[in-house]
């Protein structure tokens, strides 16, 4: 677990400094440094539930509404054949955005989830008889 984490630290820290071109970079740096934090929180052995509800249910939520959103990902599946996501970084289409950005928010939730269930599981077997 502890190569997990670093890897998404890393990978969450260097996602957050991408944010500087993003329209709206005061929403995503926090949103990565968040989920990078969580990371290095685990890594410390530290497990606060409270923060784990904030994030998981903070990550779903945001990705539910960007699945409705206008030029969301139902506007990206359905009236954009599914573009390509990767043509190029710059996105100069909405749904492109918009779905990039939804992909963001499960990959966060996912490695939420995982370091969740891990340390339940922890705590599980350690109040065990």
């Amino acid at each position: 677990m502890k190569l997990f984490n670093i890897l998404f630290i890393i990978l969450f820290v260097i996602s957050a400094g991408l944010q500087y071109n993003d329209p709206d970079p005061y929403l995503w740096v926090p949103i990565y440094l968040y989920a990078a934090l969580i990371c290095f929180w685990a890594i410390k052995g530290r497990y606060y539930p409270a923060m784990y509800y904030v994030g998981l249910i903070g990550y779903v939520g945001y990705a539910i509404y960007k699945i409705f959103d206008s030029n969301g990902v139902i506007d990206w599946v359905t009236l954009h054949d599914e573009e390509s996501l990767v043509q190029t970084m710059k996105a100069t289409k909405p749904w492109v955005e918009e779905a990039r950005e939804f992909f963001g928010l499960l990959i966060c939730w996912a490695v939420l989830l995982i370091n969740f269930i891990y340390f339940k599981r922890k705590q599980k077997t350690r109040y065990s008889f």
